[in-house]
């Protein structure tokens, strides 16, 4: 049974909480943007350092003053060397939190980020792999031989397989550009779920409460692309899944229904399975 649910009391003061987290946080935003720009000029490795420094006084600002703590569990099987890293996106957590797991990440991202004055300027010098989404069959070809250029320098390839935020309990629309990838790069994939959605959604304000991640167990590199994709999916959403009825239990909440059964795959990971 799940508890009561909150009283609408407690809305003024969530509200307001989240005003307080806002200022807070875009204020460090912009003081750690000034204070590193020095590093821009520094080696990749150095200018990284200063960067994790900047990601965990965001996440500290997130605990602190926006109420909202994080648990990580399956840190301790994170391999070292090559890897592709696919993790579910519900909410702005897992673009701070995911990068401070690994020894040497790049995300793969939307071109427009680089645009952005000062923040594209980090995410250029860091050696992320920036996606012009418009260009079809040509982003995927330049998105991959730079992440094989990547991965043969021992980085760790992070990529959101749904391609862009999802809201929580929503439907699975997995992309072809991660199985694309994985068959290119020819090295394992950590699966990485979350719940994050229900505590930092998207254009609402924060929740108070635990954001949980699981690290998921390796998935081997050379597995043909079909069977991988669909494993992917289907450990990700049920591990996912897990974590959101947690989640809503904490909050006092129902969960969306389910019948029990499991996630059907996305229009893609069916095609894929198939060939």
């Amino acid at each position: 049974m799940h508890g009561p649910l909150p009283s609408s009391g407690d809305a003024p003061l969530s509200l307001f909480r989240h005003f307080l987290f806002q200022i807070a946080f875009y204020a460090v935003t912009i003081v750690f943007g000034i204070l590193l720009l020095p590093f821009l000029v520094m080696p990749r490795r150095i200018l990284w350092k200063g960067v994790c420094t900047w990601l965990r006084a965001c996440l500290f600002v997130l605990h602190h003053v926006g109420g909202v703590k994080e648990e990580i569990r399956g840190r301790e099987s994170i391999p070292k060397g090559p890897l592709l890293v696919a993790a579910k996106h519900q909410s702005a957590w897992e673009t701070l939190s995911l990068l401070l797991l690994f020894e040497d990440p790049t995300f793969i991202l939307k071109r427009e980020l680089t645009w952005i004055p000062i923040f594209g300027w980090y995410l250029w010098r860091a050696g992320m792999i920036p996606v012009n989404r418009g260009a079809g069959a040509l982003a995927l070809k330049e998105m991959t031989a730079r992440a094989v250029e990547e991965s043969r320098k021992g980085r760790q390839i992070l990529i959101f397989p749904e391609g862009t935020r999802r809201s929580a309990g929503a439907p699975p629309e997995y992309k072809f550009g991660v199985a694309h990838l994985y068959g290119s790069l020819g090295v394992p994939c950590l699966p990485i779920a979350l719940n994050a959605g229900i505590f930092w959604p998207r254009r609402k304000p924060l929740r108070q409460g635990t954001i949980r991640a699981e690290i998921l167990p390796l998935i081997p590199a050379k597995l043909p692309r079909g069977v991988f994709a669909a494993r992917l999916e289907r450990e990700i959403e049920a591990a996912t899944n897990r974590l959101l009825d947690k989640g809503w239990e904490e909050l006092g909440e129902e969960p969306p229904r389910r019948d029990g059964t499991p996630e059907p795959l996305s229009p893609l990971s069916r095609t894929v399975e198939k060939s």
